[in-house]
């Protein structure tokens, strides 16, 4: 008997090493649909594109999956299953019909909860405790169809949003491990959703690392670990330059009005509710500094602003 057909959707490090999982257990993946590095990004993951040419495996790109052309030639490949791993653009409908067995899609978080793009940065912004990494059959509505399986991993306080992809990253692979067979054998479990329970967010843009002084310094702190690096990261404007800060501390006690520069050495900035000090930080354009902005002048980071603005 023939081995089923598998054809892959995949991107990023999830993308990778599920791809990595099935070509070492000698699944046959007929072709995979990947997206073309985008110049603008920070590219810090694998390549699945790479390591399908590796195994001599068609790689495709198009804009969109979605076209006549595309559809076609699908269709032609007949895909007994289809794999979606973090690939970022919406399947139709028509595409996920086509495998026999059916269409499977690996989020990166515990579904119902955290729906949509970028669950990890969003789920470590919210300060959760715990995420994970889910397989679904897939269905219209993106990331709604029934859990195959899912598996959690804790969110450390300390923990960036890198960090947690690796654990996702890690358990992904494992759920795909433990449920290959039986999704080739057309007896995956189904579990559907609770509805109640199911949250949804959206994609995030460089901009909305910008810092809310007045919000509490835990959620100035959670702000910081989701969008440090490799993401864009977390910032604010001071005199029309832009000033990141890719590292802090959390301070309980900060007096100071919120946006307030209430030390220099060590740097320590005032809340809404406490205060954070800033560990790495970088004027947009020069070096990233370390520990305490020696040299700084208050007048400086404020922009010539009295020192109780509270407009940093």
């Amino acid at each position: 008997m023939t081995e089923p057909g598998i054809v892959v959707f995949g991107y990023h490090d999830v993308g990778y090493e599920c791809l990595d999982a099935l070509l070492q257990r000698r699944r046959r993946v007929l072709a995979v649909f990947t997206h073309r590095d985008h110049p603008g990004e920070n590219i810090w993951f694998k390549s699945v594109a790479e390591l399908a040419r590796l195994h001599r495996i068609p790689v495709h790109t198009p804009e969109s999956v979605n076209t006549p052309e595309q559809i076609a030639r699908l269709r032609d490949l007949k895909p007994d299953i289809i794999f979606s791993f973090y690939y970022r653009n919406l399947i139709s409908q028509e595409i996920l019909d086509l495998p026999r067995l059916g269409a499977f899609n690996m989020h990166g978080s515990l579904l119902p909860k955290y729906r949509g793009r970028v669950p990890i940065n969003w789920a470590v912004l919210n300060g959760e405790t715990e995420t994970g990494a889910t397989l679904h059959h897939m269905v219209r509505r993106p990331d709604a169809g029934d859990i195959v399986d899912q598996e959690a991993v804790p969110i450390g306080p300390r923990d960036t949003a890198r960090d947690v992809f690796i654990k996702v990253t890690a358990v992904a692979r494992e759920i795909l491990e433990r449920r290959i067979d039986a999704l080739e054998q057309g007896n995956a479990p189904r579990r559907p959703q609770d509805e109640a329970q199911a949250t949804y967010y959206g994609g995030r843009k460089p901009e909305d690392g910008r810092i809310d002084w007045g919000a509490d310094a835990s959620g100035i702190f959670n702000l910081i670990r989701a969008v440090t690096h490799p993401y864009p990261g977390a910032f604010t404007d001071v005199d029309g330059r832009r000033f990141y800060v890719w590292w802090a501390e959390p301070r309980e006690h900060c007096p100071g009005a919120p946006g307030e520069v209430v030390s220099v050495v060590p740097l320590r900035v005032a809340a809404g509710r406490g205060g954070i000090e800033v560990v790495k930080w970088q004027w947009h354009g020069g070096p990233e500094r370390q520990g305490a902005a020696h040299g700084l002048k208050l007048n400086q980071f404020l922009g010539g602003a009295a020192a109780r603005s509270a407009a940093v």
